[in-house]
């Protein structure tokens, strides 16, 4: 075969099949026996058959490509929903388009148009984005699209969540059972994530009759910097607080590195819990008490929903993952 390109009928010939039941093998599609399947799919293998993704779309079949769309690679965050994610589907025998929306609204839009476009069987948005009226215009798409950390923007798509809210209450409430009565909390932003996490900071306050949060309540934006800068604020104050929650892992990476620099010490001056559990949280000295959110399980969760529509048994609502305290040695009793 190598004086032109494989083709289905290629296949077919050599199999003694179909064309139709080589095209079902390739698809994923129709009741193929086991032998035939293998022998179809060893022939394709032999003869170096690829598959033109476009055109198998324009047909109305499976291009076998599922598209993630998020906002960055370098983000640990991000990486470890990719994971499971990617893993779910190469052991679907599928195969991934990665784009990058670089926190660039226009490029968020690009991407998504590609990928909905017939490029791909379907598409998972790991990044919160911000254009309503675009989610709710890929609702009527033929493509399947399902949402990750969206928070019900009123739309009718699918949607994977973690539990923010319960997460920070039990974050708060290990720290008042360990004896602390002053415990700031540096937020993520104005994102909705961050609003259910300050909502159950709030709540978890007044049920355990907590003084109002006040000035312990502290704008940040999630990265590790800003806990840094904020927890010298923090500890400046003539009456401190002996403890400090963090929005995520990296500002808690941060607000270890102040305390550092303090010339004092995690847990005994000042206890610390993340958000999230990054890779890096158990590795960190002290190793970090954070809110663990089951990235990997998330990713998986979003894909499941997606073959599942794709299947047409699509998903209504949102799906909430529950997070689990985790807790290490940067969380102790107050002096």
């Amino acid at each position: 075969m190598s004086g032109h390109a494989v083709t289905i009928q290629d296949i077919a010939r050599e199999a003694g099949v179909s064309k139709m039941t080589v095209s079902q093998v390739l698809n994923n599609r129709g009741r193929i026996s086991d032998a035939t399947r293998e022998r179809v799919l060893g022939i394709a293998k032999d003869l170096g058959y690829v598959a033109n993704a476009a055109a198998r779309s324009l047909r109305g079949g499976r291009t076998n490509l599922v598209g993630l769309v998020v906002q960055e690679l370098g983000n640990a965050y991000y990486a470890e929903i990719l994971r499971g994610a990617s893993s779910a589907i190469q052991e679907r025998g599928l195969d991934v388009i990665l784009y990058t929306a670089s926190y660039d609204p226009q490029r968020e839009r690009r991407s998504v148009a590609a990928l909905s476009g017939g490029l791909t069987d379907g598409l998972v948005l790991i990044t919160p984005f911000e254009d309503v009226e675009a989610l709710q215009a890929l609702g009527k798409l033929r493509t399947p699209v399902v949402l990750v950390n969206h928070f019900d923007r009123n739309t009718n798509l699918p949607e994977v969540n973690a539990d923010n809210y319960q997460g920070i209450k039990d974050a708060v409430r290990h720290l008042h059972d360990l004896g602390h009565r002053r415990v700031a909390y540096l937020t993520g932003g104005g994102g909705a994530s961050s609003v259910i996490r300050q909502r159950g900071y709030h709540d978890a306050l007044h049920e355990l009759g907590l003084p109002p949060a006040g000035d312990l309540l502290v704008e940040g934006d999630y990265s590790q910097p800003t806990g840094r800068a904020l927890t010298h604020r923090l500890l400046d104050r003539a009456d401190p607080p002996t403890a400090i929650l963090a929005a995520n892992d990296f500002v808690a990476y941060g607000v270890l590195e102040a305390v550092r620099e303090r010339g004092l010490s995690v847990p005994t001056d000042i206890s610390v819990v993340g958000f999230d559990d990054i890779p890096m949280s158990s590795q960190v000295s002290p190793a970090l008490t954070t809110i663990r959110h089951p990235l990997e399980d998330i990713g998986r969760t979003a894909v499941q929903l997606l073959l599942d529509a794709l299947e047409g048994n699509r998903t209504e609502g949102t799906v909430t993952l529950p997070s689990q305290l985790v807790v290490r040695q940067s969380t102790g009793p107050p002096r």
